[in-house]
């Protein structure tokens, strides 16, 4: 039996790790936590009966223990609570789903604990992955990638040495305004962004699909993932959403990862890693695709993309400028309080302002954040 915790268990990512679960009666949950949806966080206490449970607020953790009194579980809130989930039980692996620079602590304390990290959480590694992954060296914790793209890459690297990486092909589908003008972005609203073409993901990540701001944080990731410069990361436009990443090697092969878009499958992969379980879902018929096309990304309409490699190759405190200003943003666009295109806008003005911090410390990452937040406003999307 794996016992594994889940922070961020009732967003997108979260749910879908539930239904792996489901299918895999060798897999317990031992805890659970959440931002504020506590309807479905008791649906999923009553069903896998963890021994804790976490959300952020301390009036919802009330709520919740009146609503689970008669189980017997611990329901924590806070940055503590979320640790805990994290941390303080005998679960073996940590699936760190929610959305955000809330994840950064909660993941540290589960690399010091010993527990292997399967990451969804973006923002840990693109603000503090000079801090998380010599950590995770030293404690010997593996990170193995969430994301469908980081999945692909993982995948494709297995069994090759990784001095021989040439180029990573990170794959993007474009999102839901693709071949769009400049002229025609700025009049999209939220209903418009959040209608992503081929994946089913939480608001706050569809939008910045639509921004390429999330393919951004991607590129960022994958350079701590894998050990690579923003020189050997290219973006690829694939609409179709088949080819999830690949690697280019020095000899000039090519090595893919493909399938249907199912995040089912890269959260599986990662639960059970190095071994493939049976997965019963849609499969790829190469018969029935009509045809895979590739487009380089319009880096001068979609500015989120190169502002990422911008907040890349200045490095420190800059990557947690250009996400936290993102954040804010996009929380007031999904207000109503400001246009599609000022998101690119509020990043740039915030990373033309900042001076870097060389070397951040978890403090500082969290001081920036903080000096962001009160420059623009916007608060946390809730899981």
């Amino acid at each position: 039996m794996k016992k594994i915790s889940i922070l961020g268990s009732t967003g997108s990512i979260g749910t879908q790790t539930i239904d792996v679960v489901r299918n895999n009666p060798d897999l317990a949950i031992t805890a659970l936590a959440a931002g504020s949806n506590i309807r479905r966080l008791e649906e999923q206490i009553r069903e896998f009966r963890p021994s804790v449970a976490a959300v952020w607020d301390e009036k919802a953790a009330e709520d919740l223990r009146v609503r689970v009194k008669d189980l017997d579980v611990r329901v924590l809130s806070g940055m503590e609570g979320l640790i805990e989930t994290t941390a303080g039980t005998d679960a073996q692996i940590t699936v760190t789903a929610i959305v955000g620079m809330i994840g950064i602590l909660p993941t540290i304390e589960a690399i010091k604990a010993g527990k292997s990290i399967a990451l969804a959480n973006k923002e840990t590694l693109v603000t503090a992955g000079h801090i998380i992954m010599p950590l995770a060296r030293e404690h010997g914790v593996r990170i193995l990638p969430v994301d469908s793209e980081h999945s692909a890459i993982f995948q494709s690297l297995n069994g090759e040495p990784r001095e021989r990486i040439e180029k990573i092909l990170l794959t993007c589908s474009g999102g839901p305004f693709r071949g769009c003008t400049a002229s025609q972005l700025k009049g999209m609203t939220p209903e418009d962004a959040l209608k992503h073409p081929t994946w089913n993901m939480g608001r706050k990540i569809t939008i910045d699909s639509a921004t390429l701001v999330n393919k951004g944080l991607e590129v960022i990731e994958a350079g701590w993932l894998f050990g690579v410069n923003a020189d050997k990361i290219q973006v690829v436009v694939h609409p179709q959403s088949v080819l999830h990443s690949a690697v280019q090697f020095t000899d000039g092969a090519v090595i893919g990862q493909m399938g249907t878009p199912d995040m089912r499958l890269p959260i599986q992969y990662a639960l059970f890693w190095p071994d493939r379980r049976v997965m019963h879902t849609e499969r790829l018929d190469l018969f029935a695709l009509k045809n895979l096309t590739f487009e380089q990304p319009d880096m001068e309409t979609f500015r989120g993309l190169p502002l990422a490699y911008r907040a890349m190759k200045a490095g420190g405190s800059m990557p947690t400028v250009f996400n936290a200003a993102n954040e804010c943003a996009v929380q007031r666009f999904l207000s109503h309080e400001i246009g599609f295109t000022d998101i690119w806008d509020i990043i740039e003005q915030c990373m033309d302002d900042h001076r870097v911090i060389p070397d951040p410390s978890v403090e500082e990452i969290l001081e920036v954040e903080r000096q962001i937040r009160l420059q623009i406003g916007g608060g946390r999307e809730e899981h």
